[in-house]
């Protein structure tokens, strides 16, 4: 067993993506492989609107570049699914609700369908109160946030969304040397007149994720992101590994971490705190506890003058000078919908392990594997 590429959570080892090769990667039709998800979360068992958008939502990971957070995770939710940890169909149970909030037992329903139905319904909420939150507690692993923001950047609204995973400490505290929380990501997706400004940051300096695929790789990391079992900070990824484990640093390391620190503790409070379920509850197996928040600029200053303001904010930035050895100054998200635009018409590029995973699944419900294209 190995640890989740997300969360720290122990899973099957195919769950760890191997680094794949810069010079030839090999990529998949975006069609094919859309289908080829949407077959294997059918044949799964999950109810069909439900097999659409976690095969969707998955795979927009990966378009985006986020490979962690990608296909790389079907096989395992299909091992979650087979052994009962994974609800296949339902409804999530509103426990309260008021005219712009409501909170929801997710009844360990797919993370994916789960935010998208959250973000509809916040979304609605929105339109009427100007604000719409939703908070899911039980709900299943979410998966990758920047694959849901523009979800609602495309309607003209602003949409926050955090997790945190209650079962999971991976991330110590500012000062301590014992973890006690997850990587806590917070993303949020802005309109403009242009491309979205698309955010989605842990706060934690880096994720599990990555730190296991330079460990793999024989690499470090590019700096002293970790914390070793005495309390010393550094950029060996092999700490993460054996009998005395070190563990990831808050955002900021050493030096700055009592803000990721901070910040991790304010999503805690927004997703378990305003749930009522967290890390005072029994666990109950990998999973999220979600809050999902949607604004409409029209109930303020009106979508246009919002964008108006993005939209210089933009400029600034892309305007300012670049700092030696960076061509140019990008903002949050532009180099994934880069990415989303490039594999859509080339195809995407998967790390290698992962067909693979899916293929023992696909030869299990009798379906092709897609061919990879020619290079």
């Amino acid at each position: 067993m190995l640890v989740d590429c997300s969360l720290g959570v122990n899973l099957p080892a195919f769950c760890m993506p191997t680094p794949p090769s810069a010079d030839n990667p090999t990529r998949y039709g975006v069609d094919t492989l859309r289908t080829f998800a949407r077959e294997l979360t059918a044949h799964a068992g999950l109810r069909s609107d439900i097999a659409r958008d976690v095969a969707d939502v998955l795979l927009d990971a990966d378009l985006l570049g986020h490979s962690t957070h990608g296909l790389g995770l079907l096989s395992p939710y299909l091992e979650e699914i087979a052994e009962g940890r994974m609800a296949k169909d339902g409804e999530p149970k509103v426990r309260s609700r008021r005219a712009a909030a409501e909170t929801w037992d997710g009844e360990r329903l797919p993370g994916p369908w789960l935010t998208l139905r959250a973000l509809d319904r916040a979304a609605a909420m929105a339109r009427e109160c100007g604000t719409g939150t939703v908070v899911i507690r039980r709900s299943h692993h979410i998966a990758c946030l920047a694959a849901y923001l523009r979800h609602a950047t495309e309607q003209g609204l602003i949409a926050v969304i955090e997790s945190s995973d209650p079962t999971v400490a991976a991330v110590v505290p500012h000062g301590g040397i014992t973890p006690f929380i997850t990587p806590n990501p917070i993303a949020a997706g802005l309109p403009t007149s242009g491309e979205p400004i698309m955010i989605d940051v842990s706060t934690s300096i880096t994720s599990m994720g990555y730190a296991h695929q330079q460990r793999i790789a024989g690499k470090s990391l590019p700096g002293p992101w970790l914390i070793d079992a005495e309390g010393n900070a550094t950029a060996d990824p092999g700490v993460l590994i054996g009998d005395s484990k070190g563990a990831l640093l808050p955002l900021g390391g050493l030096d700055a971490g009592h803000k990721g620190f901070a910040l991790a503790i304010l999503i805690e409070a927004l997703t378990a705190g305003l749930a009522g379920h967290g890390r005072a509850d029994p666990q109950a197996g990998w999973g999220a506890t979600v809050f999902v928040q949607v604004i409409d600029p029209e109930a303020f200053g009106g979508l246009a003058a919002f964008k108006r303001q993005m939209d210089t904010l933009a400029d600034a930035a892309h305007n300012s000078k670049p700092r030696p050895g960076i061509d140019r100054v990008r903002l949050p998200g532009e180099r994934g919908l880069q990415r989303y635009r490039e594999q859509t018409a080339h195809g995407v590029a998967l790390y290698p392990a992962i067909m693979p995973a899916l293929a023992v699944w696909a030869q299990k419900y009798g379906i092709p594997v897609p061919a990879a294209i020619e290079a």
